[in-house]
Order: C-alpha cells, then structure tokens, then sequence
C-alpha cells in the first residue's frame, strides 16, 4: 500500500503537469526573447566599426580636440557593444540554466512517482 491515496496522487500528478508547462512556457519565453536580442544584436554589431572607420575619414578634417571627443565617443560606443554582447551571453546561459532547472525537475517527478 502506498503513502499517498488516489486522490492525492491525482493532485500531485496535476501538481507535476503544470509544473511542466509552466517551465515549458518559460523556457519557450526565454528562447524567444535570446533569439530576438541575439537577432538584433547581429544586425548591429559592425555599426562600431563602421563609426569608426568613419571617424578616420573626419579625422583629417577635423581638430584635435574635435578628434578626440569622437574617440572617447568611439570608446563609450564600444562598452555599449559590450554590454549587450554580455547581455546576450547572460540570456544564452538563463536559457541553458532553465532548460537543465525543466529536466531536473521532471526527473524528480519521474523518481518520485516510481517510487510510490
């Protein structure tokens, strides 16, 4: 005879299906937002070179004090870029981590059941 009665078995099986769905929902969430930033990411990504390829083309134009305002310009872009780069690595891996949180969790389920 099991620990649990029919009734109770039942609510924790309900319990365990939307478990599941809820991972499922946010991982499927997750990977539509990482698929989004990783798009727009890539679409942007040469608009730094392209800055500064730009910036060479002004420079002989320009001042010294001009020049050097647009470098620093030029640095400032440049942490941005790594911000989102960092931006999309941290999402990469939320999404790694909830796929791997969604297997552990049905695997306990899975155990648990087997066990009573």
């Amino acid at each position: 005879m099991g620990i649990f009665n029919n009734s109770e078995k039942k609510i924790i099986e309900e319990f365990s299906r939307k478990s599941e769905d809820r991972c499922n929902d946010i991982e499927k969430e997750i990977n539509e937002l990482l698929e989004d930033l990783k798009s727009e990411y890539e679409e942007n990504r040469s608009v730094l070179y392209e800055f500064k390829d730009y910036i060479n083309e002004l420079s002989l134009k320009l001042n010294t004090e001009e020049v050097d305002k647009l470098m620093d310009f030029t640095l400032r872009l440049g942490r941005i870029k790594r911000c989102a780069k960092k931006g999309v690595e941290a999402l990469r891996e939320l999404s790694r981590d909830q796929k791997k949180m969604t297997r552990e969790t049905l695997r306990d389920y899975e155990e648990y059941f087997y066990m009573h």
